[in-house]
């Protein structure tokens, strides 16, 4: 005849870890639906945004922006417009060969994390711009910024020379 204790301990475990598990993952899931974040859309804002001053005969130039969201969920910057710019900017990441060269590689898409932020650099992602015209220090370019879930933004980026940074943005 089977032990009686041991088929029950069996028993329990089989129900007993499932049902602990549940129960853990529905106690995180209360913590963070009481915090006011559960479900909540993103809300992303731009707090910095400058363009690099075209230098040389190079005909592109870089466009840096960044982003907080203090949205309960993460969003997508999906595509970038400027009525600025001889052709559509585009989203890139600076990338180093084995021989220590630079080039920029085409980036689809950049996620703005839900409670953070993304702050672009010339060493990390950006956006590679083919100014209109001749842009000066000072001068203000236009931008529209879509993402995957949250409105469009219209934003003007400072141009700077290379290198240097601005303050936050004056404008709403």
């Amino acid at each position: 005849m089977p032990d009686t204790s041991a088929r029950l301990r069996t028993s329990f475990t089989a129900v007993g870890v499932p049902v602990l598990a549940c129960g853990m993952a529905l106690a995180g899931l209360g913590v963070w639906t009481t915090s006011g974040r559960a479900g909540s859309p993103p809300h992303v804002a731009v707090t910095k945004a400058y363009v690099y001053q075209p230098t040389g005969r190079t005909p592109e130039t870089a466009a840096f922006f960044t982003f907080t969201n203090d949205g309960g969920s993460a969003d997508r910057l999906v595509h970038i417009a400027s009525t600025d710019t001889v052709e559509p900017p585009r989203l890139s990441e600076h990338r180093m060969t084995s021989s220590g060269g630079a080039y920029r590689q085409p980036v689809g898409a950049v996620t703005v994390p839900a409670g953070d932020g993304l702050t672009m650099t010339p060493h990390g992602i950006d956006v590679t711009v083919r100014p209109k015209g001749t842009w000066r220090p000072g001068e203000e370019i236009s931008f529209t910024l879509r993402f995957a879930h949250g409105k469009p933004l219209r934003i003007r980026a400072v141009v700077v020379r290379p290198g240097e940074q601005t303050d936050p943005l004056p404008h709403p």
